[in-house]
């Protein structure tokens, strides 16, 4: 469990640019993950595409969470309130 607290603790030094390009790059995995269900690829390939894809976006949305915080997520909120 330290280690978990570390990286936690490491996440949330980063920057709110930082937290950003990680969510950012959580919708593009999110897109690739189904987008390649399109390629003309045996369903093993495209299941383990999909996997692979899909876990890499969860870790991006999950860790761009973890940087961002709740101050973070509150700058985000007003944000999209104002527009």
């Amino acid at each position: 469990m330290g280690k978990f607290r570390q990286i936690k603790r490491w996440l949330g030094r980063l920057s709110f640019k930082t937290g950003m390009a990680v969510a950012a790059m959580s919708v593009v995995c999110y897109a690739v993950s189904f987008a390649q269900m399109l390629l003309p690829i045996s369903l093993e390939v495209k299941g383990a595409l999909w996997v692979i894809f899909f876990g890499l976006a969860k870790t991006c949305q999950y860790s761009a969470l973890l940087i961002l915080g709740k101050a973070g997520t509150e700058k985000l909120k007003s944000y999209f309130s104002k527009q």
